[in-house]
């Protein structure tokens, strides 16, 4: 099959060399190569069931954050509220005010929960996304006074700090590890390499590993990270290539997630010829492709207009024994979806459906990108009735699509049913709103949703604010005129 598909692929050679696009990251197929490094993308939870008073917990926290009265008497006034400062209480509290940081805190400190190890890991990860890294260290060094394991806590910190695109910082706690008597060990390391990689500081993290190859030698699985992070992060597939050479100059043999990672960049960049070569030299080798793999060749065979050969594909895997998933759907609906071939769109859905495969948000969004007015409620019905949403990136798929088209007043419409949907505009969805208005030149309308979004605690935009200004002069002038010509007859 390989070898055909091979042959399939030269004919299309004119197709091969199309420019760089950027996929949506709903349809990244890869996560980072080891299990351990996937937790630090995610909050440390607690995963304590909701409190039955939580709501007017939360809402007394968030009175007393955003009160000027001293800390002292915030704290007496929580403790006067009749709320009893247990474990489940504080945890869901910092999790649902996650967003707030300062509420959170709040909820921290009055528990005193410096003794509670996931506790605190819950709040320095919320206090290290908000760039609060000096409160999260005070954190820290607590837990370390009590004898408390801050390694999960350091490891989140170099995680935010990647996030914060602070590399530098980054590697700095890495090293600072020692200090707290943490070992720096290889599992740290390959964290420390992941944060880097996931965050878009490939380049540092490669770096870092090299300097470091004789206190961690160099190992497959460490350039798995760095290839992840050129293949699947940034998506560039000239760097991915030179760690492919780099690997075999010092004599580091590729695995089957080595052949995954460089799959997956070649397929999204379009490159058939050379996503069916690395396939078919695997299976040279012995290795066992992933389903990974597949959803890379259903991918690139579709999006290069080849979807009898994805279907084949699909085929193919089900007699290895792998049973094709959402994913591997969404990797033919979405290439039909961006090039406007709906129907064959809606037919690998209905396939999808008939096979008891239950469609993603993912599905629902890459027909959402494209389908008029009609076609969008039609799919916001679907995606109410699989309980899978709309949320916030559903209605801003929906409202930057109308507003790209000048459809301005379908934009509108699609606000009304967002709030309909009980989904609650950010400061994005006004952003998006009033950029998209302007540009239709419904400048009295784009002015209300802009002071709107500045009353629901939303950052001014100082381009938006000079335009505003311009077309209230411009206004004024033409006014001018208008009374001249009048009083000229």
């Amino acid at each position: 099959m390989a070898l055909h598909l091979l042959h399939l692929s030269r004919g299309l050679h004119a197709k091969l060399v199309a420019p760089l696009i950027t996929i949506s990251k709903h349809i990244l197929f890869y996560s980072v190569s080891h299990t351990f490094h996937q937790t630090l993308s995610l909050p440390p939870q607690c995963h304590s069931p909701p409190h039955p008073s939580l709501p007017q917990f939360l809402q007394l926290l968030k009175r007393v954050s955003h009160s000027s009265s001293p800390a002292s008497e915030s704290i007496t006034l929580l403790d006067d509220s009749g709320f009893q400062a247990n474990r489940d209480l504080i945890c869901s509290a910092i999790w649902e005010l996650r967003e707030e940081w300062k509420a959170a805190f709040v909820a921290f400190n009055w528990g005193n929960c410096y003794d509670d190890e996931k506790v605190c890991n819950l709040m320095i990860w919320v206090l290290g996304t908000h760039a609060k890294f000096s409160t999260a260290w005070s954190i820290i060094g607590d837990m370390h006074r009590s004898s408390i394991s801050t390694r999960q806590a350091m490891l989140i910190m170099i995680d935010r700090y990647a996030a914060a695109n602070n590399a530098t910082k980054a590697i700095q706690t890495f090293n600072f590890m020692e200090k707290f008597r943490l070992a720096l060990d290889q599992e740290a390391f390959y964290a420390l390499l992941t944060s880097l990689c996931k965050h878009e500081n490939v380049e540092e993290a490669e770096e870092f590993m090299l300097a470091n190859k004789k206190l961690f030698p160099l190992q497959t699985e460490g350039f798995n990270i760095i290839l992840n992070g050129w293949c699947n992060i940034t998506t560039d597939i000239f760097e991915a290539k030179r760690v492919w050479r780099e690997m075999s100059k010092y004599c580091i043999t590729p695995d089957a997630t080595s052949y995954s990672h460089m799959i997956s960049c070649f397929s999204k960049i379009g490159n058939l010829f050379d996503s069916l070569r690395l396939y078919d030299e695997m299976k040279r080798r012995g290795l066992i492709p992933t389903i990974e793999v597949y959803n890379s060749l259903v991918y690139v065979l579709t999006r290069e207009n080849c979807l009898k050969e994805a279907i084949k594909v699909v085929d193919k895997m089900k007699e290895e024994g792998l049973q094709p998933y959402s994913a591997t759907f969404n990797s033919m609906i979405r290439p039909l979806c961006e090039v406007g071939k709906l129907a064959e769109a809606r037919i690998i859905l209905n396939t999808m459906l008939e096979e008891n495969l239950r469609p993603t948000i993912e599905t629902y969004h890459a027909f959402l990108e494209v389908t008029d007015y009609e076609g969008t409620l039609e799919f916001l019905s679907k995606m109410k009735g699989s309980g899978l949403g709309p949320n916030e990136d559903s209605f801003l798929i929906i409202l930057a699509k109308f507003l790209k088209l000048k459809q301005h007043a379908n934009a509108m419409k699609m606000w009304m049913e967002m709030k309909k949907c009980n989904v609650v505009p950010s400061c994005m969805h006004y952003k998006t709103m009033v950029e998209g208005l302007v540009t239709c030149r419904w400048f009295i309308k784009a002015r209300d949703f802009y002071e709107e979004m500045i009353s629901n605690g939303c950052s001014e935009d100082p381009k938006l604010r000079m335009i505003f200004q311009k077309e209230l002069v411009d206004s004024g002038d033409k006014g001018k005129q208008n009374v001249k010509k009048v009083t000229s007859y």
